[in-house]
Parts: C-alpha cells; structure tokens; sequence
C-alpha cells in the first residue's frame, strides 16, 4: 500500500459505511466532490473499481469487500494508536472535539462553554453540532452529549438526569387559537418530524389527536423557535420556558420525565488532563440546570 493511500482509505471507509457521496461527506465533514476525488484516486492507485454507482448510491465491488475489513482493522490500529498517545496528555492544553445536538447547544450548552473557556484558556472545543449518533470508538468525536433513554456503546458513559418534556405553544398561539379550538383540538395545528418518526403515531396518542400536522422538520431547535414565533404546538424540553417568556405549557398537558442526559467519551481519553476537565466542567454544570431541566417535576 502506498503512502498516500492511508489519507485516502478514511474516505473510502466512510462511503463504504454511509452507501453514498452524501453520507460519507457528512461524516467526514467534507463535501462530497472531495470525497468523490478521494475514491477514484483510490481506485486508480489500485488499479480497481472499488463501488459500483447508481442511483441507489454506491455499492461495494468484489475489490471493495475484500479492502473493507483490512481498512477497518488499520482504521483500529490508527486510532488506538491515537487515543493511547492522547491518553498520556497530563497538561490543561490541546483541541477536545465535542459533539451535541443543537436544541442543547445554542441555549443551554453554550453558557457553560463560556464559563469554561474563561477558565481553561488553552483547550479549545472544536463543536461539532448534529443529531446524528457519532461514534466515539471511530473517533469521529472526542465528547459527545447525547440525550437518550440507555446508552449500550463501549464507551465511558456519565449518567446525569433524566430531563421533563413538556407541550409548549407562544402566548399569542394559546390566546389566538388553542382557546378557541374544538375538543380534540380541531383548529390547532402540532408541528410535524421528517425522517423517521412517524406523525400519525404520536398524534393519535396526544391530547389533540384532531389538530392538523403542519411545517414538518426534523430539527428540533427549528420546532423552538417556530412555537415561539406562534406557528403551532410542539413537545419542547421544559427548561425553555424559563429562557423565552413568550412559550408556555399547554393548558390541559402535563410534562413528563423523558430521556436522559449522558456525557460520553472513551476510556483511553479519560485519564487525559484536558478532556478530564471538560467533562467535570460539563457535568457540573449541567448539574447547576437541573431544576430547570426537570421543572415541577423535580420538586415532587
């Protein structure tokens, strides 16, 4: 294999994973003219096609599977390799990648960067802002927050608290049209998901099955700051309501405890000074939000 090939296997392993230009751009943070050029200067290098393409996207050739499992056990080798190093790193200086989705960064994240910013000077974060579960044991990030019921990966996972998630709307919303609303809310309109989650599931099961679905995304922060802007309902985390005046819960809804906040990162990086300090950072001050975080249900 030739030198140059080991800048190149990151995106072939990444288009071989995700099965198009798009996925593996987007996990390799790349756009995907680059990860295009990366693969046929591969293939030419081999002297192989390594995917076959479509329009379902790129499929593994025979040359290809057989590369797959060498490039993965090298990608190990890497970044073991990597995380060993790292993990030697007694000082308070260096990058930590630090990956959260964005209804937890812009609002309630951010602050507490600050914080730590002014306190630890010489470690950056390097945000990197998705829903997306990113693998840690890749090395995709370093840190990760993610907000979820359970966490089965082989990482080193912090548990903090589970967080109430209530049903909010603007004030204008509730005067204008929730008051007005027919029983089982005709004339109200939910705020819709793209992607997986399927509408029809969860408004059979909420407390206006009969208001009309409109505006779907699948970013949640976009549901924020479309309720506060009076465009519909929506199931937002309660701590919210204590940063924007304008949301309040739905009269007749009730918060209920949800998923849970996990800091996580790997074992080989948790002996090393600077992301030790991140995290405990972190979680402190995540623990400072937690009555906000849960609402009235934390005095119960």
């Amino acid at each position: 294999m030739r030198s140059g090939d080991w800048q190149m296997m990151p995106f072939f392993l990444a288009v071989a994973r995700g099965g198009s230009l798009r996925a593996g751009a987007a996990m390799m943070n790349a756009n995907h003219v680059t990860v295009d050029r990366n693969i046929q200067a591969l293939e030419t290098s081999y002297g192989v096609k390594l995917f076959t393409r479509s329009r379902r996207g790129f499929q593994l050739t025979t040359a290809g599977e057989a590369l797959l499992p060498l490039a993965e056990e090298a990608e190990r080798i890497f970044l073991g390799a990597r995380r060993r190093v790292d993990g030697l790193d007694k000082s308070e200086t260096g990058s930590i990648r630090f990956s959260v989705s964005p209804m937890m960064a812009f609002d309630v994240v951010a602050p507490i960067l600050a914080r730590f910013s002014t306190a630890y000077p010489d470690i950056d974060i390097e945000f990197r802002l998705t829903d997306r579960k990113e693998d840690i044991n890749r090395a995709e990030t370093d840190v990760s927050l993610r907000v979820a019921f359970e966490v089965n990966d082989d990482v080193v996972a912090r548990k903090l608290y589970p967080i109430a998630i209530g049903t909010y709307a603007s004030r204008t919303y509730l005067e204008d049209v929730v008051s007005k609303a027919e029983p089982g809310g005709a004339g109200i309109c939910w705020l819709g998901w793209t992607g997986p989650r399927d509408n029809s599931s969860w408004l059979s099961q909420s407390p206006f099955p009969f208001a009309a679905v409109r505006h779907a995304c699948d970013e949640a922060y976009m549901h924020l700051s479309l309720v506060r802007q009076g465009c519909g309902l929506s199931r937002l985390p309660v701590i919210y309501e204590h940063l924007y005046p304008e949301l309040c819960q739905v009269p007749g809804t009730e918060p209920e405890l949800s998923r849970t906040l996990w800091i996580l990162l790997h074992s080989d990086l948790r002996r090393t000074v600077r992301v030790r300090r991140f995290v405990d950072f972190l979680a402190e001050g995540l623990g400072e939000l937690q009555p906000k975080m849960q609402g009235a249900l934390h005095r119960r």
